[in-house]
């Protein structure tokens, strides 16, 4: 591969999330702010939105490493889960051996003592929910049901919904009204900006061991900003291929020729009508 040819130690643009690579643009790190801003707040409700791609799993996880000691993590990461089971996961990530066929009454009833036990011991207790927008709408009712627990002075659970925009059209639903209604603070991630994509190539590359000049002429930048929809998941997907591309022809720099190699090997990329514009920048 190219490691070696670029001077790399590791591939800088893979597709799982990595916290090690994660870039604060104005945008992630508006949506940081937001949830810490939240945490000391102690409100009980926060809501992380953005497109498939926008790094919202890279988000939530950088954010966890980031908390202090006196914090407890539940995180849901697969939330296809009926009541039952979801409490069931929670309580599992709260280290709560529950009997399997425990009701859901019982389940959160369990889940409230051990947060009461948490709370003496001067812990706050956190449940993260990624992909949100997956949630049945019974288990979205069991989370506001989870968000009820409470002292008289403070919640027991702060709750953080990550999600696809397709959740803001769930929470819209009137079974479910109460819920959004509770949301205290919410923040929508955006794409990167050209400025911000140059940035972010560079620093996954620095990070990755490069310590050449520009990887990527011009021209080639462009294409892949317009080409990603400044995604970062799609901009990852495609330098990749544009190194690959750019290395079996022996190329230090990655020309707009190698940028639309790795177009025409990434439907993903294609929206309606767009391909045919690219083609002709």
């Amino acid at each position: 591969m190219y490691l070696e040819f670029y001077g790399l130690r590791e591939f800088p643009f893979g597709l799982t999330p990595d916290t090690g690579f994660f870039f604060a643009d104005e945008s992630r790190r508006g949506a940081l702010e937001t949830l810490r801003f939240a945490l000391e707040t102690g409100e009980g409700f926060i809501k992380i939105s953005g497109e498939v791609g926008t790094g919202k799993t890279t988000l939530c996880r950088y954010f966890l490493q980031d908390l202090g000691p006196e914090y407890i993590s539940a995180y849901i990461l697969n939330p296809q889960l009926e009541p039952r089971e979801l409490l069931q996961a929670v309580a599992q990530e709260l280290s709560l051996k529950l009997d399997q066929r425990l009701g859901s009454h019982r389940a959160l009833q369990a889940i409230n003592t051990a947060l009461l036990q948490h709370a003496e011991a001067g812990h706050r207790v956190l449940l993260l929910i990624d992909e949100a927008q997956a949630l049945p709408t019974e288990s979205l009712e069991a989370v506001r049901l989870l968000s009820n627990l409470e002292t008289e002075k403070r919640k027991l659970l702060q709750i953080i919904l990550f999600g696809q925009p397709e959740l803001d059209t769930r929470l819209d639903q009137p079974e479910i009204r109460q819920l959004k209604q509770r949301i205290a603070f919410s923040y929508a991630l955006r794409p990167m900006t050209l400025a911000e994509t140059a940035a972010y190539i560079e620093h996954r590359l620095r990070l990755a061991g490069y310590r050449g000049g520009n990887l990527l002429q011009p021209g080639a930048l462009k294409l892949l900003h317009r080409a990603s929809r400044g995604i970062p998941r799609l901009i990852n997907l495609l330098s990749h291929k544009a190194l690959l591309a750019a290395y079996g022809r022996g190329l230090r720099q990655v020309s707009r020729r190698e940028l639309l190699q790795a177009l025409n090997d990434t439907p993903q990329a294609h929206a309606v009508g767009f391909w045919r514009r690219l083609t002709a920048f």
